[in-house]
């Protein structure tokens, strides 16, 4: 399933360059992300690298966006440190982005070809949380 890329949103990668470059330091933060909420705010984090499997940067801007009060991402971007650029979320992102997000864009793709692209795309025929959550009714 290919769909139409969207306008890639520059000013969200900037700022995760720009989380990446002024606060990764060592071993423990090595990775930036930025994310839109829908009115417009932009939200960062860092991961937590740990040996028990700490959280991604994407996971980590899910709770600092709704820490103030922005619950609808429209757009999600990951960068890494030492200037490695946009980085593609792993899977276990991609499940958790896609299962709160359904309709969330992500932004890949080497700094020359960067694309955002539906969450969707990057995790087809992907098992789906809420099915298999009680309806309370």
């Amino acid at each position: 399933m290919t769909t139409p890329d969207h306008p890639v949103d520059h000013e969200l990668v900037r700022a995760a360059a720009h989380a990446a470059r002024t606060r990764c330091r060592g071993d423990n933060h090595t990775m930036a992300a930025a994310a839109r909420a829908r009115d417009g705010r932009i939200v960062t984090a860092l991961n937590a690298c740990h040996f028990t499997g700490g959280p991604c940067a994407e996971l980590v801007v899910i709770g600092a966006a709704a820490s103030q009060g922005a619950y609808d991402l429209e757009t999600v971007v990951a960068v890494g440190d030492r200037d490695r650029g946009v980085v593609p979320p792993c899977g276990r992102c991609r499940q958790v982005l896609l299962d709160y997000f359904p309709g969330l864009r992500v932004i890949v793709g080497a700094a020359d070809q960067l694309r955002a692209v539906p969450i969707a795309e990057l995790l087809p025929k992907s098992y789906v949380w809420a099915d298999n959550q009680l309806d309370p009714g």
